[in-house]
């Protein structure tokens, strides 16, 4: 009798993951958690709300942008606290949230508009965020940003 491969055995694990249906009810419970945390955190940053941000983001966080630039979570504790931008827009769409046991990764796409020492902006952008189970809950441990996408026709 032939054993399933570890490729095979992965693409039934990953497929089980992304269907709701096929999840069991700790992982259903741990996708709601993240997804809604994700939401929660992409607001906080809309309202410059560092408190909430600071309770979400884990203390070793680290967000690397599509040009490579490192932010950590001080820096944008100190960005919200000094709220130099202002955003009309800071909604993800397209959000997938996937979990392998104690780390969940979120991919969304953002649109973001506002204005920044009052010069406007507006773009889109994608976003991976991955989150930890810590002691203390998930926490936000990572982000990563592509560049911005060029204007649609």
């Amino acid at each position: 009798m032939s054993r399933p491969s570890a490729l095979a055995g992965a693409c039934l694990f990953a497929a089980s993951l992304a269907s709701p249906f096929a999840a069991t009810a700790g992982q259903r419970e741990d996708l709601a958690a993240i997804e809604a945390l994700d939401i929660r955190y992409q607001a906080a940053v809309k309202a410059n709300d560092a408190a909430t941000m600071a309770d979400i983001l884990h203390d070793d966080f680290v967000l690397i942008s599509g040009r490579g630039q490192v932010s950590d979570k001080a820096a944008l504790l100190r960005e919200a606290r000094e709220a130099r931008t202002v955003y009309e827009r800071q909604d993800a769409s397209e959000r997938r949230v996937r979990v392998w046991g104690d780390t969940g990764v979120v991919t969304a796409l953002l649109w973001l508009k506002g204005t920044t020492d009052g010069v406007p902006f507006e773009y889109r952008l994608w976003y991976s965020d991955t989150y930890a189970r810590t002691a203390q809950g998930w926490r936000y441990v990572l982000g990563q940003a592509s560049l911005r996408l060029p204007d649609a026709p």
